[in-house]
């Protein structure tokens, strides 16, 4: 096969296998929308930036997280989520965050830590006597 023919066949290959064009960039760790951390929570090859993707997602939403939840101690406005006890995992929890934004482009839009607390009030809301 030449070089030309094997170039074109794999681009073919690439553009129609599902999951296609999902893939973490350099970019994507500027983390400035949720479809920026939803690569990085879900890089989809075993590629050089992987292992940092997943971290830095892990990362990204524990603080997130524990911003919001500071805040709320401090507030007396309405909790935006209220986890369950126990709480889930968080990688459970992210892959249910990467399920929940992919399918729209108004979440994948969003400031990243938006589309992440959005999410969670969705999943875990608070019960109207909190």
């Amino acid at each position: 096969m030449t070089l030309r023919r094997w170039t074109a066949t794999a681009a073919f290959i690439l553009a129609t296998c599902p999951g296609a064009g999902y893939a973490v960039t350099e970019a994507n760790f500027a983390a400035r929308t949720t479809a920026d951390i939803v690569e990085l929570c879900d890089p989809q090859s075993d590629g050089a930036l992987a292992t940092a993707a997943v971290n830095f997602c892990s990362g990204f939403a524990q603080g997130a997280v524990s911003v919001e939840m500071a805040h709320d101690a401090g507030s007396r406005s309405m909790k935006l989520f209220c986890l369950p006890d126990p709480p889930p995992t968080r990688n459970d929890t992210l892959k249910e965050f990467v399920q929940w934004a992919r399918p729209s482009a108004d979440r994948m839009s969003a400031p990243a830590a938006d589309g992440l607390i959005r999410f969670l009030g969705e999943r875990y809301p608070c019960s109207k006597h909190r």
